[in-house]
């Protein structure tokens, strides 16, 4: 199991979205990634994304205009 972060400040929608996706392929089931953005419509796109695909989002978090989501690869 593998603890991974990508970087997807300073991207709009849906570009932290692709990037996660391509990430999360990169990755094996147990793996944890923790996105890191400046886009607050992530907080519902990444959770939507994650619902969709079977993912588990573990942590979201929002501080001064940086957001958080946690998820584990399923």
């Amino acid at each position: 199991m593998s603890h991974e972060t990508l970087n997807a400040r300073r991207l709009l929608c849906p570009l932290p979205v692709i990037r996660t996706q391509d990430k999360v392929k990169t990755l094996q089931n147990g793996d944890i990634l923790t996105v890191e953005c400046t886009d607050p419509g992530v907080m519902q796109d990444i959770p939507a994304w994650c619902r969709i695909n079977g993912h588990k989002v573990l942590e979201t978090k929002a501080d001064d205009g940086e957001y958080i989501i946690v998820l584990e690869v399923v």
